[in-house]
């Protein structure tokens, strides 16, 4: 039985709607791009017959001029293909602006992964249950509307422009000169569900700029941590009328994605979110849904709650490390507006800027204003021809910029002998994963018979071996094309590994093994190491700060905000470890007090550290505060040159009367001020440290957790930030078949029929198990991360189980800082 590949699925999909993307200009919004680029669809486009792939929300009028460039003065593109991972009314601007702007559009064919059945279920949307046919009408009416109300764009303007980007006259047959009659407009609306980024062929998380993702998976009550993350697993969230948006979004996207790759879910579910989730695509299946002939799969669902620790540490994963250091692409703002009494989820961006021009950009000679290899630079030269000039002075100055230019994303699609690069990179360590990418970049020198004089050490990889052999590969620009894919990945793993990002991940790791053994103690040695971190981290960006530059001795440093995150991982710990010894968080009063007092220090001596939520309000007051004591500083200590006028007065008394009294209530009224500031201050403080008692009550409150079966261990052997993840262990017993506490499985239509009905005949269904499946689809509910993808894979390998296909997805992919932003930023729930 062939196992399921989710990127080869997601291409697919979009092979089966060629009718409609051929001869068409393809308008994508920031989610399907972030999809299509990791499943490198974006050449199968062109394959199948697009004129042209463009951004929805950046699109320009003079796409259509770009489309029609290659064709006859009369054969203008008068389709529009658009696909978007956002409900109909949140697009719904975009989509008009683009067929406001293409006015000789005459058909307008839209692909959403938001099925009808969302519409129709999500509170943000105002369509019904046929929202299809409804959007179809509401877009021509507005389009209508729109039409009649604008005044078209100058011709003469349009052309100046258009004249600009092909470099030849124009003449009015160049232009479309249709009327742009709203009634010819024919708008059909259709669902495409394989909007997913896959990273490998079996795993993939949702675009971190569609609506399901951005979706709220928490409502605001006391169990909340995040709306960004699901609540608390209590096991008192069974109302399904108070469901989350996003748990409601997730289901029916799951449903339908099953639905689209013909298989037939045995559901399962771990925590509050997950087993709301699994009741809604339960109540969603028929008995002719059932009846169907389809391969049999079992569907985990799991609340990320039930482990914050693991996304939360700098693990042993290569993946991770790139996705942590690498820039990310910029993201179209959702404004972060408030929908039913919740906020929409900014997630950061999918797409990876690597860094490749910057990897190849040495000094610039006094022959050659680019440092970059003389292939790349005529490649970039003839890719940039349209805006430059030899003879023109101002082209020297524009070739700065051309590395830009060379900054791509990684695809889940480019293999080496048909294994893709990510799935094997995916599931190595660190040293492992670095070690092969450098066997592949060998390994194509010799396929192109490039011999490269570098001094290598057998076992390790480091950054400028894998810079001396990227630049060698790129020599050539048929080379740097045929070698594009890991030439890509190899410049994206030297950026991990360089100094300035290696440093302060290992800093990282360090720091979450010494909490881990003072875990391991008693619970004073791990409030010191908390203490201890937080004041060291506030005094090196004190002092970084006043020298207003950080030297290379301390790029490993942590910063203030990075010791609130270790805080974060040890109350977690401690919560593990010890019993509560105080009152409602795992420590003492005393040892609580001092971990207070450093916070406040630390606040103090520098507010704007951090940009913490539970600030909001005060960081410019004590900012402030700090200016003015400063500035008071200052004027005590005058310099030695200065002359002291006050030391040569002959009047012995100073000043006299009324200007004495102003200046005494003047420092009073200040004192009054700073001592509600630092009360206001400890007030901010104790409630971010009642959110810390919440963490650290994860195992006690979570369900699944208090029998302890689940629960992390205390032993830490050869794993800096901790032992197996959650996903591992939950793995490992499933397919030894052990009981897993508060694992509760959602019977089908059909099952629920035999148990019901047919049972009272000894004719019952036997509850189904997830080891009995040869495939197992995991969805983490709130997010996953690269070690725990890799950390799966391990354990169905150890399970001696290699017929069991293991796919792994999840809401979005996270990163500690992610995890950060989602706890203390502006999405936290304190």
């Amino acid at each position: 039985m062939a196992l399921i590949d989710v990127a080869i699925s997601c291409l697919n999909s979009i092979r089966e709607i060629e009718e409609d993307v051929k001869d068409a200009i393809v308008y994508i919004d920031a989610g399907c791009t972030e999809s299509f680029q990791l499943a490198g669809a974006f050449p199968l486009f062109l394959e199948l017959g697009a004129r042209s792939v463009c951004s929805l929300e950046n699109m320009t009028s003079l796409e259509n001029a770009v489309a029609n460039w290659n064709h006859s003065k009369f054969d203008f593109a008068n389709r529009i293909v658009i696909m978007t991972s956002r409900l109909l009314n949140d697009a719904h601007r975009y989509m008009l602006r683009c067929l406001s702007t293409h006015e000789g559009v005459r058909r307008c064919t839209v692909f959403t992964s938001i099925s009808e059945g969302s519409h129709s279920a999500c509170p943000d949307s105002p369509l019904g249950p046929d929202a299809y046919r409804e959007y179809e009408t509401l877009l021509v009416q507005d389009y209508n509307e729109h039409t009649n109300k604008s005044d078209r764009v100058s011709k003469d303007k349009f052309s100046s422009a258009l004249e600009s980007l092909t470099m030849e006259p124009i003449t009015s047959d160049n232009v479309d000169d249709s009327s742009g009659d709203a009634d010819g407009l024919v708008v059909s609306v259709h669902h495409f569900p394989l909007i997913i980024c896959p990273f490998t062929p079996r795993a993939f998380v949702l675009p971190s700029q569609g609506s399901v993702a951005e979706a709220s998976l928490s409502r605001q009550h006391e169990d909340s941590l995040s709306f960004g993350l699901p609540p608390i697993s209590t096991g008192s969230m069974s109302d399904t009328d108070d469901v989350p948006p996003g748990a409601t979004l997730t289901a029916h996207f799951l449903y339908q994605l099953a639905l689209k790759m013909e298989l037939k879910l045995e559901i399962f579910s771990l925590g509050d979110v997950s087993k709301n989730v699994g009741k809604i695509m339960t109540d969603m299946s028929s008995l002719y849904d059932v009846g169907r002939r389809k391969r049999t799969a079992g569907l985990l669902l799991v609340d990320r709650t039930l482990d914050l620790i693991t996304p939360c540490c700098h693990g042993d994963s290569l993946f991770d490390r790139i996705f942590s250091s690498l820039p990310r692409g910029e993201r179209f703002s959702t404004q972060a507006q408030l929908k039913q009494g919740v906020p929409s989820i900014d997630r950061p961006s999918l797409d990876v800027q690597v860094p490749l021009g910057e990897l190849l950009n040495e000094e610039p000679s006094k022959t050659k204003e680019s440092g970059l290899p003389e292939g790349v630079e005529a490649f970039l030269r003839g890719w940039d021809s349209f805006t430059s000039d030899p003879q023109n002075e101002s082209d020297k100055k524009s070739t700065t910029k051309w590395p830009e230019l060379l900054n791509g994303s990684l695809v889940a699609t480019e293999c080496f002998r048909g294994t893709p690069y990510l799935e094997a990179m995916i599931e190595r360590r660190t040293k492992d994963g670095s070690v092969l990418v450098k066997k592949w970049l060998q390994e194509a020198l010799r396929r192109e018979n490039i011999s490269v004089n570098v001094r290598a050490l057998p076992g390790y990889a480091t950054k400028p071996e894998l810079q001396a052999m990227v630049k060698a590969l790129s020599q050539s620009q048929s080379s740097l094309l045929r070698n594009k894919g890991i030439i890509q990945l190899a410049a994206a793993t030297a950026s991990a590994l360089d100094e300035s990002q290696s440093a302060k991940w290992d800093a990282f790791s360090s720091a979450e093994m010494m909490l881990n053994v003072s875990a391991g103690d008693t619970s004073q040695g791990l409030a010191a190491q908390i203490s201890d971190l937080i004041n060291k981290s506030a005094l090196a960006e004190l002092q970084a700060k006043k020298n207003e530059k950080q030297d290379s001795s301390s790029r490993g440093l942590l910063s203030f905000r990075d010791a609130l995150l270790l805080t974060i991982v040890g109350y977690i710990l401690a919560g593990e470890n010890f019993p509560t010894a105080g009152s409602g968080g795992p420590f003492s009063w005393q040892e609580e007090h001092f971990l207070k007092e450093a916070i406040v220090d630390a606040v103090l001596e520098n507010p704007s550290a951090g940009n913490l939520k539970f600030l909001n309000g005060l960081t410019e007051e004590l900012q402030s505060r700090l200016n003015r004591l400063k500035t008071e500083d200052t004027k005590e200590t005058p310099s030695d040159d200065q002359l002291d006028i006050d030391a040569l007065d002959d009047d012995p008394w100073g000043k006299w009367g009324d200007e004495e009294d102003e200046e005494d209530n003047s420092k009073v009224d200040e004192s009054y001020d700073d001592m509600q500031l630092k009360l206001d201050l400890r007030d901010r403080v104790d409630s971010f440290f009642k959110f810390l008692h919440k963490l650290s009550s994860l195992r006690t409150r979570n369900v699944p957790l208090r029998e302890g079966s689940l629960a992390s261990e205390s032993s830490f052997p050869g794993d800096p930030s901790g032992n197996k993840g959650l996903l591992y262990r939950l793995i490992t017993k499933v397919l030894s078949k052990e009981e897993i506490p508060g694992l509760e499985y959602h019977s089908s239509t059909v099952g629920r029929l035999f148990k019901s009905g047919f049972g009272r005949f000894g004719l019952g269904q036997a509850k189904p198990s997830l080891a009995d499946q040869s495939v197992i689809l995991v969805f983490v509910i709130g997010g996953i991360n690269g070690r725990e993808v890799m950390e799966a894979q391990e354990a169905v390998g150890e399970s001696g189980r290699p017929d069991i296909g293991l796919v792994t997805g999840g809401t979005t992919l996270l990163t500690p800082e992610d995890m950060f932003e989602l706890l203390l930023g502006q999405f936290s729930r304190f």
